[in-house]
């Protein structure tokens, strides 16, 4: 039994024509940070199957996830709006998505990933450093870890 969600009655026809041509993959924030990220040498997934979500970029060498997300859709505190017709709707549709947003980040931290939310006004260098400073973080201590297990040395003794 899944959940039905009725939509509402379209004031005009305009208003309607335009929510159906959203993007909802590879926007210009998507794709500008896309670049950014590969002219600084990261390489990633795109919309990766496999993963809670499916995020927008995935940087799996350091189970990294990033999420561009909408201001309208995603409630953004700066910018986010609630449309005035059919408030009790939206605003129902919107804390689903925001829910689902935290669901998604929860089951990819159950899987050692980090969940990234990149907001769409953000500048692409500020995004941009923000998931390379954390991509670093991870792959230091990812390569740390398996460092200094490589060179820890048993001792049956200490048993």
């Amino acid at each position: 039994m899944g959940r039905k969600s009725t939509m509402p009655t379209p004031l005009d026809t305009a208003t309607s024509a335009r929510l159906s041509r959203q993007a909802r993959a590879s926007t210009k924030p998507e794709l500008a940070l896309r670049r950014e990220l590969h002219r600084r040498g990261l390489r990633y997934r795109i919309n990766h199957p496999g993963l809670p979500g499916r995020p927008d970029i995935a940087l799996t060498k350091a189970k990294v996830a990033v999420f561009v997300d909408g201001c309208f859709w995603h409630r953004c505190p700066e910018h986010g709006t609630t449309p005035r017709n059919n408030r009790d709707w939206w605003v129902a549709k919107l804390d689903r998505n925001v829910a689902r947003d935290r669901a998604k980040d929860a089951a990819l931290a159950e899987l050692g990933w980090i969940a990234v939310h990149v907001w769409e006004h953000e500048t692409v260098t500020d995004a941009a450093e923000r998931v390379e400073s954390i991509w670093q973080q991870r792959i230091m201590s990812r390569s740390a870890g398996s460092r200094s297990a490589r060179t820890t040395r048993h001792d049956p003794g200490t048993d």
